[in-house]
């Protein structure tokens, strides 16, 4: 089934771990849809961005317990997606922040 891009990428995430992922291994990271796989956020990073992409690790992150007051829930699950790009590419919106 073919997804539009955008929908598999969320968002980029600024983070220190991201700061350092960039500086020494070219790696960047994104919010990513729970249902998608690597090759999809593979497919939808190098159509948004028009780069090569190496490698594509996931991880689900489980939401946080949050209360207010006497009322508890808990933050929604999302996935986070560590892009490497191959050597000499670069995503210039990472250079702008």
């Amino acid at each position: 089934m073919i997804r539009e891009p955008r929908s598999i990428v969320r968002r980029a995430l600024v983070t220190e771990k991201g700061t350092r992922l960039r500086e020494g291994h070219n790696g960047f990271l994104f919010e990513v849809a729970r249902d998608a796989n690597k090759i999809q956020v593979k497919q939808a990073i190098e159509a948004i961005f028009n780069v090569k992409v190496e490698t594509v690790r996931t991880l689900r992150v489980h939401g946080k317990p949050k209360r207010l007051g006497r009322y508890a829930g808990h933050r929604p699950d999302w996935k986070k997606a560590v892009v490497t790009l191959k050597k000499g590419e670069s995503i210039d919106l990472f250079e702008q922040v």
